[in-house]
């Protein structure tokens, strides 16, 4: 599937360093030794609506990730998946009697042109959940072999195809310190996982799993719905855990340096794609995992399934400038939970009007101590807020120094902190 276009990276004097970063999974901050080249998955949507700021909020986070890695002088291979078919996303279409296809297909385009928008990296390879099928299959048919998933049998009205994958003997096959158990991830208790478990994307209810936990792999075709050649699967589609991992097990290291997304996906989703990929071949999915808080509004989580969204695009058709958006983002810890509100948006355009004022009047010899300290920041589990708050004293210090000295400005200076801006932040003054 064909990713989104390309945004230019200034290059900058110097390089950065090592970046340290909130691994999930050891439940401590680490550092990612620099190197020339690094790896990141980070999961993509279920296109069914629009990007709103909770999915913007996780895209701008790797972002940053991604820009410090390369100013750190490291090749990075970037992937990400998009769910271009699932539940929710045909019955929206079928809500709506818009063909399922269609609606992806226009839902992904407003989601890269967000994206675009926002100034966020494209992937190197952007891959659909469909074309990953005759990737998957093969997969899940080795996992059966191994004993390490089985064929459901349908109870009544049911077909008797469904495949799950069998979190009991994976676990019970643990035998190294690196090796996937459940909770490896998330290290949440099974009663909390069960607990949870419904509402993101998985049946703890279905009789005849042997355990409530277990994962769909492999999803028999039922009638009316879209289905591929699944060879000695039968016709059926994949589940959501087993794409990503055999997605970023075709088009990245095994294992890769981090596995991205929102907190709400450490489990199941992280917890059970480490599962599938050690039982592939008894490595690693990732190296470190790192997830974002969650993005509210009015007091309760922004999601589609509540229906509380604002929306990236509707903010752009406004007319709010999307690197207002960004910075409105920036402002907050990319861990922390966080509130949109329109004060958060009203002080994130006049921050931005600020900056750009100050370019004009920079002082000379201010932009490689602002660079060295956006940095620093940076390098420090990605603190954004941190960095932003370096960039508004930069800019009192402009304005204070360029009425002290009658209007005496540097244009090398601007150029630095306008460059800098761009490449580390993403921001375009």
């Amino acid at each position: 599937m064909k990713t989104w276009r390309q945004t230019p990276v200034p290059q900058l004097p110097g390089t950065g360093g090592p970046v340290r970063l909130y691994d999930s999974r050891l439940q401590d901050t680490v550092e990612i030794p620099a190197a020339p080249e690094q790896s990141m998955y980070v999961c993509g949507i279920t296109p069914y609506d629009a990007t709103h700021l909770g999915h913007a909020s996780t895209y701008v986070a790797f972002d940053l990730l991604n820009r410090v890695w390369r100013d750190a002088g490291s090749t990075v291979a970037y992937v990400q998946n998009t769910t271009d078919v699932d539940d929710p996303l045909l019955e929206r279409a079928d809500a709506t009697g818009v063909d399922w296809r269609t609606l992806a297909h226009q839902q992904i385009d407003l989601f890269q042109s967000d994206m675009e928008a926002l100034r966020v990296l494209a992937p190197d390879h952007y891959i659909g959940a469909v074309e990953s099928i005759p990737w998957i299959v093969p997969e899940v048919e080795k996992l059966l072999d191994a004993g390490l998933a089985y064929q459901l049998a349908g109870a009544e009205g049911e077909p008797d195809g469904d495949i799950y994958y069998d979190v009991t003997e994976a676990t019970r096959r643990a035998d190294s310190e690196e090796a996937w158990r459940l909770g490896h991830v998330s290290h949440l208790t099974v009663a909390e996982m069960i607990e949870v478990f419904g509402d993101r994307g998985g049946d703890p209810e279905r009789p005849g799993k042997h355990s409530p936990l277990d994962p769909i792999l492999w999803r028999e075709a039922r009638l009316g719905e879209p289905h591929w050649d699944g060879g000695t699967l039968g016709p059926g589609r994949p589940g959501w855990h087993i794409e990503c991992t055999v997605i970023a097990r075709r088009f990245l290291p095994a294992p890769f340096t981090v596995q991205g997304g929102g907190s709400d996906l450490a489990f199941p989703h992280h917890e059970m794609g480490a599962g599938h990929a050690w039982s592939m071949d008894h490595t690693p999915l990732a190296k470190h995992f790192a997830h974002t808080g969650m993005v509210g509004l009015d007091g309760e989580k922004m999601s589609k399934s509540r229906g509380n969204l604002v929306l990236v695009s509707k903010l752009r058709a406004a007319g709010v400038d999307p690197a207002a958006i960004r910075v409105a983002i920036l402002s907050n810890h990319y861990r922390s939970d966080w509130e949109w509100t329109q004060d958060l948006l009203d002080a994130s355009v006049r921050r931005l009007a600020d900056w750009r004022a100050a370019v004009v009047r920079a002082l000379p010899g201010s932009g490689e101590p602002l660079l060295a300290e956006l940095r620093t920041a940076l390098a420090d589990d990605l603190d954004a807020p941190r960095a932003l708050a370096a960039v508004d004293k930069w800019a009192q210090d402009s304005a204070a120094g360029d009425s002290a000295a009658g209007g005496q400005a540097s244009a090398h200076d601007g150029g630095l902190v306008t460059a800098a801006l761009d490449a580390l932040l993403g921001v375009a003054l």
